[in-house]
């Protein structure tokens, strides 16, 4: 028996788009679960990186359900939600906007927002439409600025369509593109992660989760020549905000996540040993600074 629910909803463009919903304590269909001093607690919304999907909290978000309502939307062309029929559509306003929809759908008014990578900038974007409507949030290995490196790394393989004969073979597939990130992780773990990201498909081989078209926009992408976010990260003021980042990340630099605390003070940064881009949240040390992000929250 899962601890989450199969849904859907509908993006504006008319997609069926996905999103597991662990109901939390207390849970009424639109509403938050679980209570803090009296009133409703709003709930977690954890926003998956360029090619994942909701499986990348399937270990974060039980944890956190006994108390809080966790909803973890697959983005348009991963998992189970629909691709999209237009490859331009794959842009983080777009994610943007069905988050809104799927926001609306819910009748969510409050939220908190635990971003992994892409879902960092999406968290960073929903502050420039919607500030009053987040409570908290969680930004993972991502900032206003991206390292050159760690972009040109991510272009090296989103979007090749690599197929594997059996979980094994996936497994020691992913570990030769992100060991790096994960040094001295055991078989157990790459197989974990190989069933977060990849699925079987209808020929038997085991598959990446996303339409490779999700590439296409991203590959356009000028690494040089970045657009100002400094003032979307600058629009979550006022409100609990805890940084992760992996000591040997190649996207976020400790000088940017320096500028990000500089500029949004109270900010907590935390950096999570040993691990590159980007953290699984699965780690001790991220667990506890989300705990303690969520405890400002209540």
């Amino acid at each position: 028996m899962t601890d989450f629910e199969d849904r859907f909803w509908s993006s504006r463009d008319g997609l069926k788009l996905h999103f597991r919903d662990y109901p939390g304590p207390g849970h009424t269909d639109g509403q938050a679960g679980g209570e803090a001093g009296g009133q409703a607690r709003p709930p977690v919304l954890c926003l998956h990186g360029l090619t994942r999907n909701a499986r990348d909290f399937d270990v974060l978000a039980p944890r956190l359900s006994d108390r809080w309502r966790v909803i973890c939307p697959d983005m348009r062309g991963r998992g189970d939600s629909e691709y999209a029929k237009d490859s331009a559509s794959y842009t983080p306003m777009q994610y943007c906007e069905d988050v809104l929809a799927l926001l609306d759908r819910e009748g969510i008014d409050r939220f908190v927002a635990i971003g992994t990578s892409l879902g960092g900038l999406m968290t960073m974007g929903l502050a420039t439409v919607i500030p009053e409507r987040i409570a908290g949030v969680v930004v993972n290995d991502v900032g206003p600025w991206l390292e050159p490196a760690g972009l040109a790394r991510i272009k090296d393989y989103v979007g090749q369509g690599r197929s594997y004969a059996t979980w094994v073979h996936a497994a020691r597939g992913i570990e030769g593109t992100q060991g790096a990130a994960h040094p001295g992780q055991p078989l157990d773990f790459w197989i974990g992660m190989a069933k977060r990201i990849m699925t079987l498909s209808s020929n038997g081989r085991i598959v990446f989760d996303y339409d490779m078209k999700i590439a296409e926009p991203f590959l356009e992408f000028d690494v040089d020549n970045q657009a100002d976010l400094w003032p979307a990260w600058e629009a979550l003021a006022g409100r609990p905000v805890l940084v992760l980042r992996g000591a040997l990340s190649d996207l976020l630099s400790e000088a940017t996540m320096a500028e990000m605390v500089r500029r949004l003070p109270g900010t907590e940064a935390v950096t999570l040993g040993n691990v590159g881009h980007a953290p699984t949240l699965d780690e001790p040390e991220a667990v506890a600074a989300v705990e303690r992000l969520l405890a400002r929250v209540d």
